[in-house]
Formats: C-alpha cells, sequence, structure tokens
C-alpha cells in the first residue's frame, strides 16, 4: 500500500476560512462517490461552519483525562479501522493532550499517511517552527503550538487561503469568529490591519517560495532548460572589480520594480585559480549584495560566458546585468568580451542588460604620467624586446641555412622596433633601432663581422632601417601620447560635468564630495579647514579617510579656496597637471559647505516663523478663550456683590457654582500653554520610574463626571517605565477629549493591553470620528477639529499629549473605532523585567 496524499490548507489568521474551505472540498468529494470522513475538526461555535459538518461522517473521538478534567481528541485507532479513502483533520499544529497516542497532530497524521489515507488539513502561517520570532516580533504573541516546516514542505499539495486584513476585520465585528464579549480585544490587539498585512505577507512569501520549488523539481525532471519567465530573477555578473557595487545596486533598483525579484550575484572563477580579483573587494560586494536582499554563489568555470550563461538557466533567471567592459581597444583583439558573447548567445528568454559604470566614484582616479600608466612591467618587457630581442633574432638569422636576405632581414628587426614602442615607449624603440643598425651591419652587410660597409646599397638600407624605425617609434609614441592626453581630458570633462550637475542639483553632502575627491586622486585622506581670519587656528568643517590633518601644511596636498578656507589631502603628491581639477573640486566644496550653512539657517528660521506663528495664536488664545472664563467669573462675582438685588441661596450657590467652573477652565487652559511652552523651548525632562497602569489612569479620571467612562485595566499587566506625574496629563487630556465629543449613549472604553515589550492603553469613543487625513493635523498646536466651538478650549491637549508621551519614550496616534468614532492608542515601554501575564486571546487564536 502506497503513502497517502497530503493536501494542506494554508492561512494567514484564524478566520480566513481554511476548514471552511476543507469541508467544502469533502463534499464536492463525497458527492463525486470519495469515501470522506470526519477525523477531526473543530467548528469553534462557528455557525456556517457547524452547518457544513452535516452530511458528513464523523469518526468518534477519544476521550482523555487530565488534571481534573475531560478532553476529546482525534482517535488514531478508530480511523485507521475505519480506513477511509480521505480524512479531514483540523489544526496541524495542535498538541495533544498529555496521554495522547502522540505528543503532536501531526505526527497522528504521519501514521494516517503511513497507513495510505490521504489527508486533507489546515495550518495557519504563524503556527509554522521557523516563523516564530518574526511572528512574535509582529504580533507581540509567541506560538506556543508550532509545526516543523519540513511537516508542511512535504505536503503533496499546499493551497493559500487569502483575505484581505480589512474583510477579515469586518468577519470579526460581526461576529463570526470569536464570541461578542472577545471581539474587542481581539481587534485591538492581535487582528490589528497591521498585524493582519504583515501575517499574510509571510503567508504569500512562504508558499511563492513552496511554489518555485515544485517549478524547479519539474523542470529538473524534465529536464528543461529555457528560462519560464513565471517571476523575475535578476543575475549579476561580477569580475572581482570595483564596478561590482555599482552593478548591484542597479539590479536591486530593477528587482524593486517588481515585487518579488530576486538577485543573484555570481562569481566565475577559472579551474586553474588564477584570477585578477581582489578578495577584499569580493567580501564587500558579497555583503552588499546579501544586504539588499539577494543571495552570492561562488562558480568555477574554464569558459566564462558559458558558464555564466549555465548558471542563468540553471537558476531559471530572466535577466542577467553586466558591467561594460574595462578593456583597452587594442585588447579586443583577444576576443568579443564577456558581455558581447553573452548578449549574442543568451537567446530571446534572457535579457542582456550592459551597466556603464564609466570608472567613477570607485577610486580609479584620473590618468596619470605616462611611465606610471604603462607599468614597471610594460617597461622591463619593451627593453627586453627592444635589446635581447634584436640578439636573438640575429642568431636565429645566423643559425638559418637559407638567409632571408638583407630586405627581409631589415623588416624583421623593424617588427622587433616596433613592438618595443607599442611595450616600453619611445626610449626602448630607439634603444632597439641603435642595436638593430649595428646587428644589420656587424653579421648581414659585406665584409662581415665588422663594421664596414663595403656595398654603399647596404649602407642606404641600413641608414633608412634606422631612420624608419626612428621615425615609427616616434609615430607610435606621440600617438600614445596623444590617446593619453585625450583620455586625461575626457576624464576631467566628466569630472567637472560632474561637479557643474551637483550645482544645479542642489547637492549638499559635504562627506560625499570629500570622498569622491579622496576616491578620485586615490589618497588616503581628505579634509576641508577653514578659519575666521588669518590670525585664527584651522578648524575641520568635513574630513573622510584615517587621520585628516589638523592644518594645511602638514598636508601632501593644499588647494586653497580664498584667504581662510583649504582642502588638504593626504596620501601623495599630485602632479601638476592635476592640480586644475583638485581646483574646481575645492571650489565646488566651499560652495557646498555654505549650501549647508544655509539650509541650517533656514531651518533655524523656521523655527523662529514657528515660534511667531505659535505666539500669535497664544495671543489670540488669550484674548478670546482666556478671557471668557474670566469675564464669567468676573459676572458672577459682581452679581453676588451687588446690593441691589436680594439673591437666594440657590442663586449664590449657582453664581460661585458658575466661579468655581471658570476658575477651573482657566487653570486647565493655562496649565496647557505652560506645557506647550514647556515642549517649545525643550524643558520637559520626565523623571522615569516603575509604574502599575492601574496607580495612574484612575487618578486621570478625576475630571470627567461619573459613569461616563467604562474603565478595564487588568491587573496582570506588566508595569512600565514612565513619569507618572507627565503620564496623568496624558491620560487626562485624552479621556477628557473622549468624552467631550462622545455622543452619550455609551461610555468612552478605556482598556490597556501587553503586546510584546510594550503596553498599550486604548481610549475608544463613539462619536462621529476623524477622516485619515485630519488625523495628524488634530496633534498640532492650536488645533480643534471640525466646527468646535471657540469656547472648547485653545485646542492644546493633544498637542501637549503626543509631546509628553514622546518625551516619555512612547507614542500617541489616532485610530478608527471598528463602528464608527475614534480610538486614541498610548503605547508606552513595559517596564525591563516586569512580570508579564500569559494573554487570553492568544490561546484563542492558537486553538
Amino acid at each position: 500500500m502506497g503513502r497517502g496524499i497530503l493536501r494542506i490548507y494554508l492561512g494567514a489568521a484564524p478566520g480566513v476560512g481554511k476548514t471552511y474551505a476543507m469541508l467544502s472540498e469533502a463534499h464536492r468529494r463525497v458527492e463525486r462517490g470519495t469515501d470522506c470522513v470526519v477525523a477531526f475538526v473543530e467548528h469553534h461555535a462557528r455557525p456556517r461552519t457547524e452547518v457544513l459538518l452535516h452530511g458528513l461522517e464523523q469518526v468518534r473521538r477519544s476521550e482523555i483525562s487530565y488534571r481534573g478534567a475531560v478532553f476529546t481528541e482525534m482517535d488514531v485507532d478508530a480511523v485507521l479501522e475505519r480506513a477511509p479513502a480521505v480524512a479531514l483533520v483540523d489544526e496541524l499544529a495542535h498538541t495533544n493532550v498529555p496521554g495522547s497516542r502522540n505528543a503532536k497532530r501531526w505526527q497522528d497524521v504521519e501514521e494516517l499517511l503511513k497507513a495510505g489515507i490521504d489527508v486533507i488539513s489546515t495550518v495557519n502561517i504563524q503556527h509554522l517552527e521557523s516563523l516564530g520570532d518574526v511572528v512574535e516580533s509582529i504580533t507581540g504573541v509567541r506560538q506556543r503550538e508550532t509545526v516543523p516546516d519540513e511537516v508542511v514542505r512535504r505536503a503533496d499539495q499546499i493551497e493559500l487561503v487569502d483575505m484581505s486584513p480589512q474583510a477579515l476585520r469586518r468577519r470579526m465585528a460581526h461576529g463570526n469568529i470569536y464570541q461578542p464579549d472577545k471581539m474587542d480585544a481581539a481587534l485591538s490587539n492581535y487582528f490589528r490591519p497591521g498585524n493582519l498585512t504583515a501575517l499574510r505577507e509571510l503567508a504569500l512569501l512562504w508558499t511563492a517560495d513552496r511554489v518555485d520549488e515544485y517549478l524547479q523539481q519539474y523542470r529538473g525532471e524534465h529536464n528543461i532548460r529555457t528560462t519560464w519567465q513565471a517571476r523575475e530573477r535578476i543575475v549579476v555578473g561580477l569580475t572581482g572589480g570595483p564596478e561590482g557595487r555599482t552593478l548591484i545596486r542597479r539590479a536591486s533598483r530593477m528587482a524593486a520594480k517588481g515585487s518579488g525579484s530576486e538577485i543573484l550575484a555570481v562569481y566565475i572563477a577559472r579551474s586553474d585559480g588564477l584570477t585578477s580579483a581582489s578578495p577584499k573587494e569580493l567580501t564587500v560586494q558579497r555583503t552588499l549584495v546579501e544586504d539588499l536582499g539577494g543571495t552570492f554563489h561562488h562558480v568555477i568555470g574554464d569558459d566564462i560566458p558559458a558558464a555564466l550563461l549555465e548558471f542563468a538557466r540553471g537558476v531559471n533567471a530572466t535577466q542577467i546585468v553586466l558591467g561594460s567592459s574595462r578593456r583597452k581597444t587594442w585588447q579586443y583583439i583577444y576576443g568579443p568580451g564577456v558581455g558581447a558573447t553573452v548578449a549574442r548567445e543568451s537567446g530571446p528568454d534572457l535579457d542582456v542588460h550592459i551597466v556603464t559604470h564609466e570608472e567613477v566614484a570607485k577610486g580609479r582616479g584620473l590618468p596619470i604620467a605616462r611611465g606610471a600608466r604603462l607599468g614597471r612591467a610594460r617597461i622591463i618587457w619593451g627593453w627586453l624586446v627592444g635589446v635581447v630581442g634584436p640578439v636573438l633574432l640575429a642568431v636565429v638569422l645566423r643559425s638559418m641555412e637559407d638567409a632571408p636576405g638583407l630586405a627581409n632581414d631589415v623588416l624583421l628587426f623593424l617588427f622587433l622596433t616596433v613592438a618595443a614602442a607599442l611595450l616600453g615607449g619611445l626610449r626602448p624603440a630607439l634603444a632597439s633601432a641603435a642595436v638593430g643598425c649595428l646587428l644589420l651591419n656587424y653579421w648581414f652587410t659585406p665584409p662581415t663581422h665588422t663594421l664596414t660597409v663595403q656595398d654603399p646599397e647596404n649602407l642606404v638600407a641600413i641608414v633608412i632601417f634606422f631612420a624608419v624605425a626612428v621615425a615609427v617609434s616616434s609615430v607610435v609614441d606621440l600617438a600614445a601620447r596623444r590617446t593619453h592626453q585625450a583620455a586625461r581630458l575626457r576624464a576631467e570633462s566628466e569630472i567637472l560635468s560632474f561637479l557643474a550637475g551637483s550645482v544645479l542639483r542642489g547637492e549638499t553632502a559635504l562627506d560625499a564630495l570629500l570622498e569622491r575627491v579622496r576616491e578620485t586622486f586615490a589618497m588616503e585622506s581628505v579634509a576641508l579647514l577653514e578659519r575666521s581670519s588669518d590670525v585664527e587656528p584651522w578648524t575641520c568643517a568635513g574630513s573622510v579617510g584615517p587621520a585628516p590633518v589638523a592644518r594645511p601644511d602638514d598636508a601632501d596636498v593644499d588647494m586653497p579656496v580664498g584667504d581662510n578656507l583649504a582642502l588638504a589631502l593626504s596620501g601623495r603628491v599630485l602632479p601638476a597637471e592635476d592640480r586644475r581639477v583638485l581646483g574646481a573640486f575645492a571650489a565646488q566644496a566651499a560652495v557646498v559647505l555654505d549650501r549647508q550653512r544655509l539650509v541650517g539657517e533656514a531651518e533655524q528660521a523656521r523655527r523662529l516663523a514657528e515660534g511667531n506663528r505659535i505666539r500669535t495664536a497664544l495671543l489670540a488664545a488669550v484674548s478670546h478663550d482666556l478671557r471668557t472664563p474670566l469675564a464669567a467669573i468676573k459676572a458672577a462675582v459682581s452679581s453676588l456683590r451687588s446690593d441691589d438685588v436680594a439673591w437666594s441661596d440657590e442663586d449664590e450657590a449657582e453664581l460661585l457654582e458658575g466661579i468655581e467652573d471658570g476658575a477651573d477652565r482657566l487653570d486647565h487652559l493655562v496649565g496647557n500653554l505652560l506645557d506647550m511652552s514647556r515642549l517649545q523651548t525643550g524643558t520637559v525632562t520626565p523623571l522615569i520610574r516603575e509604574i502599575d497602569l492601574d496607580e495612574v489612569v484612575p487618578m486621570a479620571l478625576g475630571g470627567v463626571p461619573e459613569g461616563s467612562v467604562d474603565l478595564d485595566i487588568p491587573e496582570t499587566l506588566p508595569m512600565v517605565a514612565v513619569d507618572p506625574g507627565l503620564l496623568e496629563r496624558v491620560v487626562a487630556n485624552i479621556v477628557e477629549n473622549a468624552v467631550k465629543y462622545n455622543p452619550g449613549q455609551e461610555p468612552v472604553a478605556v482598556a490597556a493591553s501587553a503586546l510584546g515589550g510594550r503596553v498599550e492603553l486604548r481610549v475608544v469613543d463613539r462619536g462621529r470620528g476623524v477622516p485619515d487625513e485630519a488625523k495628524e493635523r488634530i496633534f498640532e498646536p492650536f488645533q480643534r477639529y471640525g466646527d468646535a466651538p471657540r469656547g472648547a478650549g485653545v485646542g492644546l491637549g493633544l498637542a501637549v499629549s503626543r509631546g509628553f508621551a514622546e518625551a516619555m519614550g512612547g507614542t500617541l496616534d489616532a485610530e478608527d473605532t471598528p463602528g464608527g468614532g475614534l480610538t486614541m492608542v498610548l503605547t508606552l515601554a513595559a517596564a525591563p523585567g516586569g512580570l508579564r501575564a500569559d494573554p487570553e486571546l492568544p490561546a484563542q487564536v492558537t486553538s
């Protein structure tokens, strides 16, 4: 008997419809005549799920006593005895009651599969073992019931049951998932929109990876080599050169344009181990690609284009990113290069992108002097070819029985002279011409073994050889110099174009500009120094690199900008021809420094303008909002002092109550104004200590009418690290604001809960709410939403509350209340080491 088939319905959260989909599939199979039974399905009192159980055969459950209670679990023996074709087993990650046949339900399922029974089961993404830490960081709840990823991955079929967070919250609000007494707690904690969105993304990505595994397995079994562009995979070909970082970042930008794209960086090394790659640079590039979410691969292959294409097709890539060739023009005689070969042989299923890195910002810098540009090795080879080559050629020609003739001998020596010019420049070529002339005279012109030339024609040939050799060497050297000059001018023009563009773009990053200077001129450190006058010491306005100098006199190269600003470089001495470009950099550095200071002054001016706006609003508040309670107090006092009217005891009590109310309003307004002033001046210094919320929140409710607030602060909450006085002011302002806008049919709800390392206090009203575009505006000073009357306050309560909350390291945000209204969410940090209760909701979530 073969192994049964496992089909899993995967969901992002409870309530998305996994059990409903499983039971619907069972009904379809029963209608087709399949022997299908319910081994274990829990409907959790959900009416629609319970209805679907009707008409399906249910296998009896086993009853297990544990700690004085009786629990029911799946009876594996009963299912095996019944031996159906298909068994429905809900909640694959469930932990069985101690005393059961197996510790986990997925182990029960393994027994059914081994017996040849097909199983249909369900699991939520948060129950996968590998995602436990991720789910805890998102929801603040550690899942106690988990299933190994490999168990789910081995499933023959995985079907994602998806639902948007908004639709799931509507199902929750309608009572389709939990009972009404747990609905509000679930919506406020585990089933928040952000949590559901993150869990949904986890489920989609995990399922996409599983689908990709199926696809790779299928392509391997059927030996499919062409690319199926089901998912964007971008392969970045690295050479170990400095342009690799540019290619990786470009590929990352390309991948960001399409969701689910993948980056694979590959470095191909030859099998003989010969490589010009920098191990340090490869390490940097590996770190970069991994930081951007990609993977790094090291492949061995002698034919680099073929190995690259083989790798790309093996991973089902859709695009290849390569850098433009770093070859010299004459080096193309060795072949078209990797980029051209890959582009030619990629076929229609692979797009090849050639990225021009232009050698900028990667340390290549300006072309330097010709001798240094040729390098010591080339110069040595030039001298060897120019001096030793003619000697070896003479020995070879003398050993030949049939001499090629003087004319051919001259051409061969001329070839060596030209080769010496190409390799080492003019001096090796001139030496080659002289040595060749002497050898031709001594060995090949009669009389031989002397420097005498008997035949005038031979003398003319030798003289012409020397003249042509010198002329060709001069032309070749001049061409090389002109090429070098053109390359240098091109590099200078690119740098000047970059500087001009940065001016037009308004770039203000001084460190980035100094880093560009350091890389362009291959320096160790660069510093921009300034001083206020000729007698003042130098100060550093900005620097990059290790150990920047403190004075221009200590630098290897210094470029003054005016009288009191200088660019100082350390590392090597620059030739005079580089100082023109360095001067452009120095001028741009001065512009960037001035721009940074102007930006700072503009920000300071903005703050002053904001302060003026607040002062203007404060004057308006003083002129109206503060005078209103003062006018009421003055009128009541004047009435009491009047001798013309005989006030009754009730009238006097009413007038005195008016005076007290006006004084309270005045005290509240003045307190908020002083608090806002402290926040604006940055003089709020919270005294943080550990305290329980139930010690502070009830005290903050003294200013609201009795019965207007429904308080729910569990005693099992962890302690919070706050300033009790500031917290009391924050809660008082929030609750008073909620009571003011609550219509009055039901009280304002104040509830607290623990999520991970934080504690949330939610103040829920059932008023008309605030639209999304105004939720941030209500926290600005002197702002009142809608048509709130002027006498309702100066609009500082929520601004002060958010300021105090942030001063204590917390946050204050506004959310919509399900069913209408506004919910203020105050998030505070839990005290380190504070006790945390085991919340009731996760037990429901994982059941």
